[in-house]
């Protein structure tokens, strides 16, 4: 699915929320991966957005 720039920042910015309150990551990055990335929550929503792997949706009417 093609989204626009807007609800592409909302899907990952939603995600980016949800991992900094803890919730588990949905790809396997190993130590050095995410230490390159410094554990950044937008950085590892955007790869799991990259991967299609985001348990969120959008509705369009």
């Amino acid at each position: 699915m093609n989204y626009t720039k807007y609800e592409k920042a909302r899907l990952i910015g939603a995600r980016a929320l949800q991992i900094s309150m803890g919730a588990p990551f949905l790809v396997k990055l190993d130590q050095a991966a995410l230490e390159a990335i410094n554990y950044s929550p937008i950085k590892l929503a955007r790869i799991e957005f990259e991967k299609g792997v985001l348990p969120i949706f959008v509705k369009r009417d």
